[in-house]
C-alpha cells in the first residue's frame, strides 16, 4: 500500500506541474468551468502520455505467437466483412486524460501563480461559530451519553477483582459505580465569513463575449474568496436601466436592451447590505462588471455619491472591471479614476480593464492582488 501512495502522491505531483504551467491557458479558454462539480473540477491534461503495451520484435515464443506469415487471416471475427463504417485516417489519434482535482488545490495553484497574498479579515468581521466536541469520560451523565465499551470494562474489572466472575458462565451485570459516560466542551472559534456581490450590465452593448468574460473572471474570484473564508454567500444583480436580483443562471444568462443606468445596480447592493448583512459582522466584496457605458453625467454623479457613502465605507474593497466592447463608450472608468485614487495599493477601490479573454489572468491578481 505504501508504494501504491507513493506512486499516487507523484502523480498528483505531475498533474499539479501540469496545472500549474497551464494555469493561464485553462482561466483564458475557460476549460474548467462547464466541469465544475460540487466541490472538484474535471481539467484535460492531454500532455500525460498513458501507458501502452507494444509487441516485441523478437521472435522467441510466448502467448499468441506461433507459424505465419505477414499478411495471413487470424480467423473470422464477429463482424462481418464490410460493415466497417469511416475511413481509415493517419496519424495517432488524440490522448485526453480528464484529472479530478478539488476546488481548494485549485485556488492554491491559483494564488501560488499569480503570487496572491492571504485575504486578512477587515476589523472585528467575524462570526464566533460555536460547536460541542467529546473530550473525554466521566463517571455521570444522561443515558443517552453513556459509554458502553467503558461501563462494561469497569465492571468486568470489578467482578474479577472481587471474585464474582465466572469464566464458565461470564455475565457481567454493571453497577451504578461501573457507569461512564462521555464527557464534552463547548468549543467557540471565529468563523470569518464574506459576501460577494457580483453587478453586470445587461444591456444590449454587453454581448455574450463579454459576458463569458464575467463567467470566467467570477468563477476563479470566487474559487480564490472561498478558499479565504469558511463562510461565503454570493448574491446577483442585473441591471440596463433598471435593477434586480437575479440567481446565477439568470445572471450569465440574461440578455435585455435598452438604455444604462449603473446607479440602479449600485442603490440596490447597498440596500441588500444594510438590510441584510451587519457590516462588522461580514467581508462585504461587491463587484461591477460593465461596458463603461452609462446614461448620462447626472447618474454617473449618483453612482460617485452611493460609492462614498454607501458601498466602498463598508467593504473591505469594491471592484469595477469595464468589459471592453465594440458599443460601450468606455467612460465609466475614466470617472472613477477622476473621483477616487484608484492608483494606491491601499485604495478600497480597484478598477481593472479587461480587454480579451487574454486580459482576465491580469485583472484577477489586480482584483486580489491586494490581500484585503
Amino acid at each position: 500500500m505504501s508504494r501504491i501512495k507513493q506512486d499516487h502522491s507523484r502523480f498528483r505531483d505531475i498533474v499539479r506541474g501540469k496545472v500549474r504551467r497551464n494555469l493561464k491557458s485553462y482561466i483564458s479558454n475557460g476549460e474548467l468551468i462547464g466541469k465544475q462539480g460540487k466541490d472538484r473540477v474535471s481539467i484535460p491534461l492531454p500532455q500525460i502520455e498513458l501507458p501502452r503495451f507494444k509487441f516485441s520484435a523478437q521472435d522467441g515464443g510466448g502467448v499468441g505467437q506461433g507459424q505465419g506469415e505477414p499478411g495471413d487471416s487470424l480467423g473470422q471475427g464477429d463482424g462481418q466483412p464490410g460493415e466497417g463504417q469511416g475511413e481509415a485516417g493517419e496519424g495517432e489519434g488524440e490522448k485526453a486524460l480528464e484529472v479530478d482535482i478539488t476546488l481548494d488545490e485549485l485556488a492554491q495553484i491559483l494564488g501560488e501563480e499569480l503570487q496572491l497574498p492571504h485575504i486578512e479579515p477587515k476589523g472585528s468581521k467575524q462570526v464566533v461559530s460555536e460547536r460541542d466536541k467529546y473530550t473525554g469520560i466521566r463517571p455521570v451523565g444522561p443515558n443517552s451519553l453513556r459509554h458502553f465499551k467503558r461501563t462494561f470494562r469497569n465492571a468486568l474489572k470489578r467482578s474479577i477483582a472481587i471474585g464474582e466472575y465466572d469464566a464458565k458462565n461470564p455475565v457481567v451485570v454493571p453497577i451504578k459505580e461501573d457507569m461512564r459516560y462521555r464527557a464534552w466542551t463547548t468549543i467557540k472559534s471565529p468563523q470569518a465569513n464574506a459576501l460577494v456581490i457580483y453587478m453586470m450590465d445587461v444591456s444590449g452593448s454587453m454581448g455574450d463575449e463579454q459576458k463569458e468574460i464575467v463567467r470566467i473572471e467570477s468563477f476563479w474570484i470566487n474559487t480564490w474568496l472561498k478558499s479565504q473564508y469558511q463562510g461565503i454567500e454570493t448574491r446577483y444583480i442585473i441591471h440596463d436601466a433598471t435593477a434586480k436580483e437575479v440567481d446565477e443562471h439568470t445572471f450569465f444568462h440574461t440578455r435585455e436592451s435598452g438604455g444604462t443606468m449603473i446607479s440602479s445596480a449600485y442603490k440596490l447592493a447597498a440596500r441588500i447590505i444594510e438590510e441584510e448583512y451587519t457590516a462588522s459582522e461580514w467581508n462585504i466584496y461587491p463587484f461591477h462588471f460593465s461596458d463603461g457605458d452609462n446614461w448620462s453625467v447626472d447618474d454617473t454623479a449618483t453612482c460617485i455619491e452611493i460609492l462614498r457613502e454607501r458601498l466602498v465605507p463598508v467593504s473591505n474593497q469594491f471592484s469595477y472591471g469595464q468589459v471592453e466592447s465594440p458599443y460601450g463608450s468606455g467612460q465609466f472608468i475614466k470617472d472613477l479614476r477622476q473621483h477616487f485614487d484608484t492608483v494606491s495599493a491601499e485604495s478600497p477601490l480597484v478598477v481593472s480593464e479587461i480587454k480579451n479573454k487574454d486580459a482576465i489572468v491580469g485583472s484577477i491578481k489586480e482584483f486580489l492582488g491586494a490581500g484585503r
